[in-house]
């Protein structure tokens, strides 16, 4: 695996870092008159250049005229905001609320023809209800101290999920046996919810697979992740959204999804796990 999931973050950043330095050298000039240039101190140029510090759009365009280059403003503008793309704190992405990110990704699921999606620690959020998702949704906002619109984010969220029964689309699911027995809402939420995956598993498009307590480990629990055909990876951190695009760490989530499958239960072995654990909420 990479060292980290925000690795493709941090390389795009240093790449742009790169290209600033470029142009700081080009146009012959020091650190220091760069500096003096743009109306800052030598040290903010130090930390600009060494991917320290991340340019804001402003930064990138007062560097660009200090060195008689405003004409690469925009392609290198468009490149950084690209970068603070991968890596985006939920806080952030939730300031307003949770709702308009769950209908900001409708684009990307209507344009997914094979997804292929992990999850460690809840349901995935294209096969949850919309009980189970806003009771998931009110503790999210609870835990970031974020605007709690649960209720609606959830109709969204259920609204968005209707890709699953449109034609066109293979989903490839894979869960936990642990994820299956997280009491997320009340016995009723959970039996819903659980009820609802023996609906949805029957569908001729969807491969819905649950790794058991019982597999022996070829590859360890990870972080839930989202595989959206093989252009983009979407990694869910406790802080943070990771949107991976480089074809080499995309690779890697591949291999690890095809080796949790091997690990999987599917069809009769799945719903027997599944309905244990309804019959164990009581």
């Amino acid at each position: 695996m990479s060292a980290s999931p925000s690795s493709s973050a941090q390389a795009a950043r240093e790449a742009l870092a790169a290209r600033l330095g470029d142009l700081r050298r080009e146009a012959e000039l020091s650190g220091h008159e760069l500096a003096v240039r743009c109306g800052w101190s030598a040290a903010k140029s130090s930390r600009i250049e060494r991917a320290r510090t991340p340019a804001s759009d402003a930064d990138i365009r007062a560097w660009c005229t200090a060195c008689g280059a405003e004409e690469q403003a925009p392609d290198l503008v468009a490149a950084n905001r690209r970068a603070d793309q991968m890596y985006v704190h939920w806080k952030k992405l939730h300031r307003h609320g949770m709702r308009r990110a769950q209908e900001e990704v409708i684009p990307l699921y209507e344009n997914t023809r094979h997804f292929r999606v992990y999850c460690s620690n809840v349901i995935p959020g294209m096969l949850q209800t919309e009980a189970y998702a806003a009771a998931l949704l009110s503790a999210i906002a609870a835990f970031q101290e974020t605007p709690d619109d649960s209720v609606s984010a959830a109709a969204s969220r259920v609204e968005r999920s209707q890709v699953v029964f449109q034609g066109g689309h293979r989903f490839a699911l894979l869960v936990e046996e642990t994820v299956l027995r997280h009491r997320i809402g009340d016995a009723d939420t959970m039996a819903g919810q659980l009820g609802y995956l023996l609906a949805v598993m029957a569908l001729p498009n969807v491969s819905f697979g649950v790794v058991p307590f019982s597999a022996e480990r070829r590859v360890w629990p990870l972080e839930a992740f989202y595989l959206f055909d093989d252009r983009r990876v979407s990694v869910e951190l406790l802080t943070a959204a990771v949107n991976i695009s480089a074809p080499g760490e995309i690779a890697v989530y591949a291999k690890a999804f095809a080796g949790l499958s091997r690990m999987a239960v599917y069809g009769a072995a799945a719903r027997t796990l599944i309905t244990e654990a309804i019959s164990a909420l009581g």
